[in-house]
């Protein structure tokens, strides 16, 4: 079935902005900085603060997002292992958009420990941080690889999401809000394959190397998922992880795309690697609901006052449904795809 097009960016649904000041952990990354400028360009943000702990990708961004234009960006170096550091970066902001993580699957298996830092005492480090220094909202970036993981990132970032998840029962109905999305592979992001074949295809290749024909993956572009956490961040209501409702592809359509008559050459499968990605296993399907543009896993355990999107109506999910990237219901064909990195620019 053709997708539907999808923005995710209902007028009802987003947060207003105005006079707010907004961390990005991680902000120099593909979803930071699209975040940032969109939020600058069309907001009236108090400051929008990125933090990271790379001078060099901060120093590139000045030059795209300088002070100098958007007098209330501000650049702080930093690292979310390092819990003061954080809690200083945070004195007086409301809202948070955390996307810092070790994202990279091999570099993750060849170097756990530093994985886990990151990505989970990171994520600790950021519930604490929030909650000493008066944060009203937190949402943290997950990934289809943190359902029924794999590997270690995938494992990682479901610890991460199960710490986000909890950490509104830690401090309760007068600290800040935690949510978390969770979405698959972005159009125009940096670790996507696409500038991979993208530059295959550039250099002469002869073919393009596929892993599996079988394989599949959901696909959303930079632009709906800025939309989509800006939407969720007015939705939340702590505790809950916002799914959107995107298409899936198969990786031979998409190699056909990008180099048209090119023959595939089939590596197999690699270690820590799925044939499909799924976003709500069936386990999760029990507190899952449907809220037309996206699914919400609420929280099985919530021991504060919080409003549930079910008590309000929303429609529960069938408790043997799974969302996964071979059963969706919405694909890409090729000509979507073609329309969809026009207007991605990628």
């Amino acid at each position: 079935m053709t997708p539907p097009e999808r923005d995710f960016e209902s007028k009802s649904r987003q947060v207003d902005l105005s006079g707010q000041s907004i961390l990005v952990t991680g902000g120099t990354g593909s979803f930071g900085r699209h975040f940032v400028r969109k939020v600058l360009e069309r907001h009236n943000p108090r400051r929008v603060i990125v933090f990271s702990r790379d001078e060099f990708k901060q120093f590139e961004m000045r030059n795209e997002i300088p002070e100098d234009r958007f007098p209330q960006i501000r650049y702080f170096l930093g690292d979310v292992r390092d819990r003061d550091r954080l809690e200083l970066a945070l004195n007086g902001v409301d809202i948070v958009i955390h996307t810092a993580a070790l994202k990279h699957i091999p570099a993750a298996e060849y170097n756990p420990f530093e994985c886990i830092h990151t990505n989970v005492i990171g994520a600790e480090n950021l519930v604490h941080a929030a909650n000493r220094t008066g944060v009203k909202r937190v949402i943290a970036l997950s990934t289809d690889k943190a359902a029924n993981p794999v590997n270690l990132y995938g494992a990682s970032k479901l610890a991460s999401d199960k710490i986000f998840a909890a950490a509104s029962n830690l401090t309760g109905s007068r600290g800040p809000l935690f949510s978390v999305v969770r979405y698959g592979n972005v159009i125009g992001s940096r670790g996507s394959v696409i500038p991979f074949f993208r530059k295959l295809v550039g250099e002469g290749a002869t073919d393009l190397p596929i892993t599996d024909e079988r394989m599949t993956r959901f696909w959303i572009t930079l632009d709906q998922g800025v939309n989509f956490v800006l939407s969720s961040l007015e939705m939340m209501r702590g505790g809950e992880i916002f799914v959107p409702k995107i298409p899936s592809m198969r990786i031979i359509d998409l190699a056909e795309v990008l180099g048209p008559g090119l023959p595939h050459r089939f590596i197999g499968v690699r270690s820590g690697e799925k044939l499909h990605e799924s976003m709500i296993t069936e386990a999760d399907a029990r507190t899952t609901v449907d809220l037309g543009d996206r699914y919400v896993i609420e929280p099985s355990l919530a021991f504060w006052q919080r409003r549930s999107f079910r008590e309000e109506g929303a429609d529960p999910v069938d408790e043997s449904f799974e969302y996964s990237s071979d059963t969706n219901t919405e694909w890409l064909g090729r000509s979507d795809l073609q329309g969809l990195l026009e207007r991605a620019k990628v």
